[in-house]
């Protein structure tokens, strides 16, 4: 008797933070190093040649769904 599995891959809705960063031309690892120094929307937006809107964005990204957008399996 065989078991039949079914692959079960995770999948997300949205682009990954990575690639938003990458899309917008801010590099992801000083992005990820400016969260974790806590440093302002203002700060990193000036940083990143950016809008703040753009910032808030990303940041509300990560701290809503993380680096990745894998929210289950189909």
């Amino acid at each position: 008797m065989g078991h039949n599995f079914i692959s079960r891959v995770p999948w997300g809705l949205e682009p990954s933070l990575k690639e938003k960063t990458d899309a917008l031309g801010i590099d992801f690892d000083r992005f990820i190093e400016g969260i974790r120094n806590n440093k302002d929307i203002s700060t990193m937006a000036e940083e990143f040649n950016v809008s703040e809107q753009t910032i808030a964005g990303l940041r509300e990204h990560f701290e809503r769904l993380g680096i990745q957008s894998i929210v289950g399996q189909d």
